[in-house]
């Protein structure tokens, strides 16, 4: 029998850095660390490293992979300064990956490190849904394109809803965290692939998210810089950290806005009014004639799934999953081993009408890997 391999999973994000270690998806080890703006205390994570015991490989969960990269990659010098070249398109999340990469690389010296892309699972994006209406020369030359994020959790998602749900439909997954995104995934054989996406050249773009715009019509930023007399780097900073649920309605947290609109605040009223509106609005629709699709949603809806479901947007299939836990920190184990060794009506968008006609057939699947556990127990006769 195969020796099952050890893989250490970090997920490095702008406000926390989680380490898995899994053989065979099972959980050995799990550690939370809190990281402000993806920095957490000097020698935090070398010292969550101690005493994990055998490790053969590191992957690494890193948001941009940029127009070369579109799959998981060994990580070497040269592949960091790479993508090291790509952090001012993801700001908040691709300087603490590369940090953790290379404190993971030094503290296990021959172990292989991975990189695993949000960005890779929607390169083969339709050109129709990955292009800007912009000239050729910033399309070719500089590498503007829609890329999309988010893409380990909405593939892990997709593969998850096919087994929870039944055949594998055309699935709409929207991953709703303090960053939030939607994908459309169509299925080849058994391979799930992304054919939209509501993020874009960066993931600030698309759905309103924690402390992030979504999508903003491209001259405010123009007139803010050229007539309010703002620095580009302070609008940036805005956009990305101030805004979202936070500039909205004083709070990135879901949890504390839905407190709010209970409360009856007025800016905690129209948060989520917009949040909503903007899921509705800007989720990925299915080119006709659409047929069965089913939705899965993660960490935001764990919190708000009363209403997510009862105010938004409910695919019209007969039974959608709803995953309630990240899933981008066991995405990475499975590209990790072999780099180191009712229908809905022609142009109906799932949320419609149409599409939410079927809503009393919905069922709520939770989807944590100790739900994925236990079932696997049951299927074998053992304990959980």
């Amino acid at each position: 029998m195969d020796r099952l391999m050890h893989v250490l999973v970090v997920n490095a994000g702008s406000s926390s850095i989680k380490v898995r270690l899994l053989d065979d998806d099972e959980l050995l080890h799990r550690t939370d660390l809190s990281a402000d703006r993806g920095r957490p205390e000097p020698g935090a994570l070398e010292q969550a490293l101690d005493g994990l015991g055998r490790i053969d490989a590191v992957g690494h969960r890193v948001v941009h992979g940029g127009p070369r990269r579109h799959g998981p990659v060994l990580v070497d010098d040269a592949v960091l300064a790479e993508l090291d070249e790509l952090a001012a398109l993801a700001p908040l999340h691709q300087p603490p990956a590369l940090a953790a990469l290379r404190a993971t690389r030094s503290a296990l010296p021959g172990v292989p490190a991975i990189a695993c892309f949000d960005t890779a699972f929607h390169a083969g994006m339709p050109a129709a849904a990955s292009t800007y209406a912009i000239p050729a020369r910033w399309r070719n030359e500089l590498g503007v394109r829609r890329y999309g994020f988010h893409g380990l959790a909405h593939e892990w998602a997709a593969r998850r809803a096919a087994v929870l749900a039944g055949p594998r439909l055309r699935t709409v997954v929207a991953h709703l965290g303090s960053g939030a995104s939607a994908c459309a995934v169509a299925w080849d054989g058994d391979q799930p692939r992304s054919v939209d996406t509501t993020m874009g050249f960066t993931p600030t773009a698309g759905l309103v998210m924690g402390s992030r715009s979504g999508d903003l019509d491209p001259a405010v930023p123009l007139w803010l810089v050229e007539s309010a007399g703002l620095a580009a780097t302070d609008v940036a900073g805005v956009l990305d950290r101030e805004s979202g649920l936070a500039g909205l309605a004083g709070s990135a947290d879901m949890r504390d806005v839905l407190a709010g609109e209970r409360a009856g605040q007025p800016d905690a009223v129209l948060a989520v009014e917009v949040w909503l509106h903007r899921l509705r609005a800007a989720s990925p629709r299915w080119p006709p004639p659409s047929t069965d699709s089913t939705c899965s949603c993660s960490a935001v809806a764990s919190v708000s799934a009363p209403t997510i479901c009862g105010g938004a947007p409910s695919p019209g299939s007969p039974s959608s999953a709803w995953p309630s836990t990240s899933t981008s920190t066991q995405a990475p184990t499975r590209t990790a081993r072999p780099t180191s060794a009712p229908t809905v009506p022609p142009h109906a968008p799932w949320w419609s009408t149409a599409a939410r006609s079927s809503s009393s057939q919905r069922r709520y699947v939770p989807s944590s890997p100790e739900h994925t556990r236990s079932a696997r127990c049951r299927r074998r006769g053992c304990r959980a």
